[in-house]
């Protein structure tokens, strides 16, 4: 009897719902796209209106045969791709390789991998959505002409293996001129005066504000120390008054469930997740993982979204779920099932949460690898917090007079945690306690504080807050922000040191010559109107190549002034004091695809190479040398003695400065499925010992 046969992505998504379909229908995976442009050249003709030329991608001939050959003994074809522009290209592609019907109803769509969702999908089929196609290809596109017509210019004037694009540019860009800020900014002093006072036993501090002059406050900055020191001299022997208290509530709402940055952000704040592996790992919680007693399961609905939105059917359970664990008073109060307001936000999606607010992080925590289980954990509680009620807080304002001066001081306590009781998304917060105090109340004076300041320059991006201005200004998307990361870093233009991002030379000098010659490609406004125009194309069906049209008219003479003007540009290596031992020159310091490593400055005559050992503050067990960190050829991390090759020490695992307390070997820290574990480097040993979470 013919089966139905269902498409999807990967093997992994494939798995999962192959077991919600049953024996009727075949599940296959094209193990992402099929069809793109070609990498050898453009693949656009620019002169027959931007026509793209997409090819078989290399090595997909057999999955491209085998989806044909179930496709013949199908009964019925389900096109199940993401539920985004590009899974419909996927989509698009797939039907034009098995000569599908563009009018035909074979493409169903899921925002998550459970049971019920794919049984909806599959009872409603609809045609491929030609508009959300056309963007994707938009996009597309023009990637390629900026990838494709700039990053051989950069080759030819700057240095081979360098690129260019829409938004790693601009990305670059604003951490150069960031690093110029932090170059240009004058440190300012000011300064703070606190005065500890008392009342009974009970001691607190008030701050200086300001001076009362007829009837009025006038705020005043403290910006000398001669400054201070009047106001010292003043009101150090006077009497300290409170001369107003004001009693007050305060409530703080829930934050909103997740989108796709604002989980990169938060997952780079908490859990100290850089973007790439937040989706990579969300990606597994969406696909599916084994559960214990339930099988494979998606965990989570479709990760790539700008949506706050979710299902009444969600919120519902969510409501049930939080009445019965806290009880009736932990239920929002107010409407809470919000979207942004944003003509940018494309809301096909639901934001992301739980598959089943029901499957706590400790039901499956022991079903979870331990950064499956950290991610999860915070996914379901911000969106449990977010269906809670408010947290409330009692505030009380303290208004002081001395002498012609203002101090104040205010305090706070929680009074109901609501939503706090899962899920804190600020620092510890912590009650700031005052006595109750009455208008006219003398108090004692026991201490005055004065600080030195300096105002600080603005701080350099990390990950998460270089996501959260990426999409402020509305440049890139979701899915664009963790490759865009990675590639910047990859391609030298930035490093990454103690969590911030620092720009190279290399990423300076890249970026001051696409600023001089193709403003457009690094302007943010203008990027920014280039990411709606391409959105227009799916909300107006608009003529994408209109669009692309409209781009390449200017950029095209850019580019021809670009190649006559921009002459030959010289980076200098940074020397080090390590010598070739081939040729006796002093070692350069470059930039590969693992990071920097040394070279010699005599290349092509010389080809010597070497890692850049970075130690790590232990000592080899074997000769007491140095461990040092170094990188495999295939880019894989390693630990390694310094004095190799006299000394061949080598572990995969991180030696760290502990003795094994049975054989006094060295011990690793090594990670595992569950969890992270330190244990003895001699295998005959056997010790190990879990590491708990901070």
């Amino acid at each position: 009897m013919a089966k139905d046969l269902v498409i999807v992505e990967s093997p992994a998504k494939a798995k999962t719902i192959s077991k919600f379909l049953g024996k009727k229908y075949e599940v296959k995976a094209s193990v992402g796209h099929i069809r793109d442009l070609p990498k050898s050249k453009l693949g656009i003709d620019i002169d027959n209106n931007f026509e793209p030329e997409y090819i078989t991608i290399r090595g997909k001939g057999p999955i491209i045969k085998e989806l044909k050959n179930e496709a013949k003994k199908a009964r019925k074809i389900f096109l199940a791709t993401d539920p985004d522009r590009e899974g419909e290209a996927i989509s698009w592609h797939l039907s034009t390789i098995l000569d599908l019907e563009e009018t035909e109803k074979n493409r169903i769509e899921f925002h998550e991998i459970t049971k019920n969702a794919i049984q909806n999908a599959i009872k409603n089929p609809r045609p491929i959505n030609k508009s959300l196609v056309d963007a994707q290809q938009a996009r597309r596109v023009l990637d390629r002409l900026v990838g494709y017509k700039i990053s051989p210019l950069l080759w030819k004037k700057v240095k081979k293996g360098l690129s260019a694009g829409r938004v790693q540019s601009v990305a670059t860009k604003l951490i150069c001129d960031r690093e110029k800020e932090i170059e240009k900014f004058v440190p300012k002093e000011y300064w703070s005066l606190d005065a500890v006072l008392m009342k009974n036993k009970a001691k607190f501090k008030a701050s200086f504000y300001g001076e009362k002059k007829d009837d009025k406050e006038q705020k005043i900055e403290l910006n000398t120390k001669e400054q201070v020191d009047e106001v010292i001299s003043i009101i150090k022997n006077e009497k300290f008054i409170v001369q107003d208290v004001k009693k007050g509530k305060k409530k703080r709402n829930p934050s909103l469930p997740f989108t796709t940055s604002s989980l990169q952000q938060e997952a780079s704040r908490r859990i100290g997740f850089s973007t790439k592996k937040t989706m990579m790992i969300a990606q597994q919680l969406y696909e599916g993982v084994d559960i214990a007693g339930e099988g494979t399961i998606g965990l989570i609905s479709y990760i790539r979204t700008d949506s706050t939105r979710i299902s009444e059917e969600a919120k519902n359970n969510a409501n049930e779920f939080i009445k019965n664990e806290f009880g009736e008073k932990y239920l929002g109060a107010f409407n809470n099932n919000k979207v942004k307001k944003k003509k940018e936000i494309q809301d096909a999606h639901e934001a992301i949460r739980p598959t089943s607010v029901f499957r706590t992080p400790t039901i499956v925590k022991n079903s979870l690898k331990n950064d499956q289980y950290k991610l999860y954990k915070l996914i379901w509680e911000r969106y449990v917090a977010s269906q809670m009620s408010p947290a409330l807080y009692e505030t009380l304002t303290i208004k002081i007079s001395v002498k012609d001066y203002i101090f104040k001081a205010t305090g706070s306590k929680i009074v109901f945690e609501g939503f706090l009781k899962v899920y804190n998304s600020s620092e510890d917060e912590k009650d700031v306690l005052l006595p109750e105090l009455e208008m006219g109340e003398e108090l004692v004076l026991k201490d005055i504080v004065p600080q030195q300041h300096f105002t600080q320059p603005p701080p350099r991006y990390t990950e998460a807050s270089l996501v959260k201005t990426l999409e402020e200004l509305g440049i890139g998307r979701p899915s664009t922000y963790a490759p865009t990361i990675s590639t910047i870093l990859s391609r030298g233009y930035v490093i990454l040191e103690k969590k911030v991002f620092r720009p190279t030379e290399l990423g300076v000098v890249v970026t001051d010559l696409l600023k001089e010659y193709f403003k457009g490609i690094v302007n943010e406004e203008f990027t920014a109107e280039m990411e709606k125009q391409l959105d227009n194309i799916e909300e107006e069906n608009i003529d994408w190549k209109k669009v692309i049209e409209y781009f390449y008219k200017d950029f095209a003479k850019e580019l021809e002034i670009a190649e006559k003007d921009i002459s030959k540009i010289e980076i200098q290596d940074e020397e080090t004091d390590v010598i070739c031992e081939k040729c006796g020159r002093n070692m350069v310091i470059k930039m590969g695809r693992y990071g920097k490593f040394l070279a010699c400055p005599g290349y092509p005559d010389c080809k010597n190479t070497k890692p850049i050992n970075q130690e790590i503050g232990v000592k080899c067990p074997e000769c007491d040398g140095d461990i040092v960190e170094r990188t495999s050829k295939r880019g894989r991390k390693f630990y390694g003695c310094s004095n190799y090759p006299e000394c061949t020490f080598v572990s995969w695992d991180k030696p760290i400065n502990e003795q094994c307390p049975k054989c006094k070997g060295i011990l690793v820290e090594k990670r595992t499925k569950k969890a992270n574990e330190k244990k003895c480097i001699n295998q005959k040993c056997g010790f190990v010992e879990t590491i708990k979470d901070k």
